[in-house]
């Protein structure tokens, strides 16, 4: 099995580019891509072309890209939060919606629609079992802030001072921060969340 997917400082959007390089590299051998929905838009949908072009000539057709759709710019959103104290830009950091699905299935792949967790095992089941590429268009919620284990004390202030400043998102954020942080110090279920 081959991962693909890059959020780091230095490159935006080159999961899917990367992922069909690995096709390339290992075609027998599925390949999983996790991208955000404004790396899709900057250049994800231009690569799933691509993968129509070529996908028929890889041993193993399986190319699964999962597409976490949120409408927002969440790596920028939470680098100027927690870097410079900058509540969020809406008007450059939320993304006009997509129908990512629609347009894979255009191109021929498969395509699921991922918006509850109940779905999200029976969507993988399907698109690791497909004769084709598949795009997973999973919902996720922008206000989920990643908290790394490592916070700086200098992160945590500047995040707050965003928030502070009137970032549009502070309730939501503020919700599943708190919820996120609890569920850590709260007993955890033996059956796996069932």
């Amino acid at each position: 099995m081959c991962w693909s997917a890059c959020v780091s400082g230095g490159s935006r959007g080159p999961g899917v580019p990367y992922g069909i390089g690995a096709k390339f590299a290992h075609p027998d051998r599925p390949v999983i891509v996790f991208a955000g929905d404004g790396a899709m838009q900057m250049n994800g949908l231009a690569e799933l072309i691509t993968v129509k072009h070529y996908w028929w000539e890889w041993t193993d057709p399986r190319l699964i890209v999962a597409v976490l759709h949120n409408n927002d710019l969440n790596q920028v959103t939470w680098e100027m939060r927690a870097m410079q104290g900058a509540p969020k830009f809406p008007q450059s950091q939320t993304l006009p919606d997509v129908d990512y699905v629609a347009f894979a299935m255009s191109l021929g792949m498969g395509a699921l629609t991922v918006d509850s967790p109940e779905q999200v095992a029976p969507a993988w089941e399907r698109a690791l079992s497909a004769d084709r590429p598949v795009l997973l268009d999973v919902y996720v919620d922008p206000d989920v802030p990643p908290i790394p284990p490592h916070a700086t004390f200098e992160q945590v202030k500047d995040s707050a001072e965003a928030f502070l400043r009137g970032d549009e998102n502070r309730w939501g954020v503020l919700r599943e921060g708190i919820r996120t942080k609890m569920q850590e110090f709260l007993p955890h279920r033996d059956d796996g969340g069932r």
